[in-house]
């Protein structure tokens, strides 16, 4: 079984990867593995079915099913919009912020840089007239890249001023004295709707799930029970870092998870799907409102009790 992630090194996707690196997969009766492919070419993968599941932003499985037509969330691997807004450490910006950007080159992915430019519309940030220059990092998109790390260690360069990029990212720029976070929208920063524009999740075919509803089941299990493993021994992911990660990463992932075990929750809630849905739609990737039926699989949502708190 196959299970494609724009982003192996990063915690917003974590318990997908240390499902397997923990062996829990296994323990559920998959033999499933993860693997690294751009955002496009994962979903478009999972729509041909080169892969069986997609581990990543929920909103990026309409690039290539329409409507939702053909796919399903099954469980949600974190919650809130996984992307946080780091300035260079010498610049005099203040938490919360967003404004601060202008002027400024800002390395954001293609994909996360949507949710970026509709943070910037809500607070009235043009970037043509504003002056800021949005784009990939050299290096950040290359294949096996972490966008995150390699944004940080551009900011050390001087090649950006500041970047859009997950938790992990972040932490490597800060430890570095390089960069501050400036914006965390899942943690209140920005417009109140910003923190909930998406959110990392699984998702899979319709099709699989009628064929196979048991092996779709056993995935959903096997996350639920890392995201547990998680809250209970954050230390856990230090030893998945250590198979997986560049070794810089590896040693501090497991402090990035600590700090996001809140959001280490499966439940994938009816109000997060429509702000979700509604961000789609800013952004044109949905003509109209597409109902919590109709986006996530009803059916493993039993398999989410007990999961922990909710946000």
């Amino acid at each position: 079984m196959k299970i494609a992630t724009p982003d192996l090194v990063t915690n917003s996707y974590f318990p997908a990867l240390a499902a397997e690196e923990l062996g829990l997969y296994r323990e559920e009766g998959l033999d499933a593995h993860v693997e690294l492919l751009p955002s496009l070419d994962a979903v478009n993968a999972l729509r041909d079915g080169a892969v069986d599941f997609v581990a990543g932003g929920a909103h990026t499985t309409l690039l290539a099913f329409p409507g939702w037509k053909g796919s399903k969330l099954v469980v949600a691997l974190s919650q809130g919009t996984p992307w946080l807004l780091v300035l260079r450490a010498d610049l005099p910006a203040r938490r919360g912020d967003v404004s601060a950007v202008k002027g400024l080159r800002i390395g954001a992915a293609p994909g996360p840089d949507r949710a970026l430019l509709q943070l910037l519309r809500e607070v009235g940030v043009d970037p043509v007239r504003d002056g800021v220059k949005i784009a990939p990092v050299p290096g950040g998109i290359d294949p096996g890249a972490s966008f995150g790390v390699t944004a940080a260690e551009a900011l050390e360069r001087g090649t950006v001023d500041g970047f859009w990029a997950n938790a992990l990212g972040s932490e490597t720029a800060v430890r570095r004295g390089v960069g501050r976070i400036i914006v965390d929208v899942r943690r209140g920063d920005g417009p109140r709707d910003a923190g909930r524009y998406t959110f990392a999740a699984l998702s899979t075919t319709e099709a699989l799930i009628a064929r196979e509803p048991e092996r779709v089941a056993a995935a959903v299990r096997a996350i639920v029970r890392a995201q547990g493993m998680l809250r209970e021994n954050p230390a856990r992911a230090t030893e998945v870092g250590r198979r997986r990660f560049p070794a810089a990463a590896a040693e501090i992932i497991a402090a990035v998870v600590e700090r996001d075990l809140p959001f280490y929750d499966p439940a994938i809630e009816e109000e997060a799907v429509a702000v979700m849905n509604g961000f789609a739609r800013s952004i044109g990737l949905l003509t109209g409102p597409v109902a919590y039926e109709d986006t996530v699989a009803m059916r493993f949502r039993n398999l989410w009790v007990g999961s922990g708190d909710r946000r």
